[in-house]
């Protein structure tokens, strides 16, 4: 007795001691394609102060290739791509995806797509748990809203709404997760409507005659908003329970993407008036989660980690050597490159036939070019030989057979090109000079989705401006047009991101230059929340255990990885850091044709 009555007193002294020890809540902001050489006191002042009071990172990396969905996995599991599969926005799933119109090639930005893919591969296509999944298993509330597509990817699997509020583009639409009742009863008493709204004019893309759009992604972004400050965290705020919000600000990508203030020119290119608006947007929207934090009495207690998915660059379409560009299309300016002109390089170097995999295999006639920009290349578009995953600042090309030779084939087509920069073979077609493989840039791992045979890098360089990571340009493989904006390259111009953090898991005024990365995000959050999430791949970033109190700055070593030079003397360079077996890639391509990589 005298023991129990000793155990129940222990029990009874040690509930302060946990209740001290409750795990932080979290919030992640996302400011998508946001460059960290844009944000100052004027651009962005939510964004620099919070900074400021906290920790800045310095020596920041997205994952390459360099786009949304991709660097969405990362952030969402702590893995580099080569576990999670999520390779780009466009990826070869070698099935026909429902959601995407029965294509082999789909966007991912899509609920109704992520479901499919996520079917087909054994319920989880990114073969990895998510920090959302692992926190609402422990107990924790969750949400994720925002842009469509990476605000789902945080907690794919769990498509009822009931148990992860996710509200994004399709919410209150056909193929969106639905709302739960207690979200809906909130939603009502602040006078919010139950479906998003869209992007309206922001939303406009232009033509090559027509400019795009000149205003931010206010409205859409306004909701998401207020859904977080007047219904999410009011929610949470009751729970009395440890949360982590995802909130993913489609600006400064959306309209950095759309933006008409450059139709057909480099300059001002992303750095127009619409652009810098979209900034503030971004800027904004993190300013009214904070103050609601404060509002509910939740600011003590929660860590706010800000990261944008890459950095961002000014749209180039010109091209000495595409066969592509010399021919003439009706929506396009003579002489540039069309949407797909990597699909047409190919089948007119190999003499085979080009198919279009989102107008249900019909073949790419003269005068025009894939709809979406990705092709399948044989005689027959359902036993492509070459597939390619247009995707803007990078693209991918698939070999369903493994033909070594015929890869030969395609390195030599695309090596000739000038718009190439840096080519990366899968390991299992061994080794071309001029090449380096995949496993170098972390793209070679656990993952269950079809591996690229070849990631395609283009060409980038920088107009002059005193941080060349804010005036980068890139050639890209879109449907967008010169001057406008994209991503996607190996250049130090899409792989430099924003990072920094505060609250009470974090130092105060302290800039980290040691590498970060997206991929570290998914381990730090996961640390905060005292989650144990197993690992199947290997691939995974760190914990930014310098940037919290007493935390000891890591050593990073620095290397470059040289393929051998081929035929023509291209040689494909990596730029690297490591801290620990983590590995972090500044830039990569041939010398003199990356931004970040001068020429030797």
């Amino acid at each position: 007795m005298r023991s129990l009555i000793a155990a129940a007193l222990l029990g009874t002294l040690a509930l302060p001691a946990m209740a001290q020890t409750r795990p932080h809540n979290v919030v992640l902001f996302v400011a998508d394609g946001l460059r960290p050489g844009m944000v100052n006191e004027k651009t962005a002042p939510t964004l620099t102060a919070l900074m400021a009071r906290g920790v800045r990172f310095t020596n920041t990396h997205s994952l390459f290739p360099t786009f949304t969905t991709a660097n969405a996995s990362g952030m969402a599991t702590g893995h580099m791509l080569g576990d999670t599969g999520d390779f780009s926005n466009t990826i070869y799933t070698g099935f026909q995806v429902p959601g995407a119109g029965d294509s082999l090639t789909p966007f991912l930005e899509s609920d109704p797509v992520l479901g499919d893919v996520d079917e087909h591969f054994s319920g989880n296509y990114l073969n990895e748990e998510t920090i959302l999944k692992a926190a609402r298993d422990a107990g924790y509330s969750t949400a994720s809203i925002g842009k469509l597509g990476p605000a789902l990817i945080f907690d794919h699997t769990e498509r009822s709404g009931q148990h992860t509020f996710v509200v994004d583009d399709m919410t209150g639409r056909a193929g969106g997760i639905p709302l739960s009742d207690e979200l809906k009863q909130h939603l009502a008493a602040a006078h919010l409507a139950e479906q998003a709204p869209t992007r309206g004019a922001n939303g406009s893309a232009g033509t090559n005659t027509v400019a795009g759009t000149t205003v931010a992604n206010l409205d859409q972004q306004n909701y998401f908003a207020d859904v977080a400050t007047q219904a999410v965290l009011p929610i949470f705020k009751t729970r009395s329970k440890p949360f982590v919000m995802v909130f993913w600000s489609r600006d400064p990508d959306g309209t950095q993407h759309n933006q008409g203030d450059s139709l057909g020119r480099l300059i001002p290119g992303i750095n127009g008036p619409t652009s810098l608006a979209s900034i503030k947007n971004a800027d904004d929207d993190l300013a009214r989660l904070l103050a609601a934090l404060k509002q509910q009495g939740l600011d003590g207690t929660t860590d706010v980690i800000i990261t944008s998915d890459h950095g961002f660059s000014t749209i180039s379409k010109e091209s000495a050597t595409s066969f592509a560009a010399t021919q003439g299309y009706k929506d396009v300016t003579a002489n540039l490159l069309p949407p797909g002109f990597v699909a047409i390089d190919i089948a007119h170097a190999l003499g085979m036939t080009l198919y279009d995999p989102d107008s249900k295999g019909a073949p790419v006639a003269a005068g025009a070019y894939p709809v979406r920009g990705d092709g399948l290349i044989g005689t027959d578009p359902a036993h492509p030989v070459v597939v390619v995953a247009s995707n803007g600042g990078s693209d991918l090309v698939y070999l369903p057979t493994g033909d070594k030779a015929l890869a030969a084939k395609v390195v030599a087509a695309l090596s000739a090109q000038d718009y190439v920069s840096g080519l990366f073979v899968d390991d299992s077609l061994g080794a071309l000079p001029g090449t380096l493989p995949l496993s170098a840039i972390a793209l070679k791992g656990s993952a269950v989705t079809p591996m690229p045979a070849i990631a395609v890098n283009f060409r980038t360089f920088a107009l002059g401006c005193a941080d060349p990571t804010t005036c980068g340009v890139e050639v890209a493989d879109t449907g967008l047009q010169q001057g406008q904006g994209m991503h996607g390259s190996f250049s130090r111009a899409d792989t430099r991101n924003i990072m920094g953090a505060a609250g009470p898991g974090f130092r105060q005024h302290f800039q980290d230059g040691a590498p970060a990365s997206n991929a570290d995000i998914g381990k730090t959050v996961a640390q905060i929340l005292r989650l144990h999430i197993p690992d199947k791949g290997t691939l995974v970033g760190r914990v930014l255990a310098e940037a919290m109190p007493n935390g000891a700055m890591p050593t990073a070593q620095r290397s470059v990885v040289r393929s051998k030079p081929d035929a023509a003397g291209h040689v494909t360079v990596v730029l690297t850091q490591t801290v620990g077996k983590t590995r972090y890639f500044d830039a990569a391509g041939y010398p003199g044709r990356t931004l970040g990589l001068p020429a030797e």
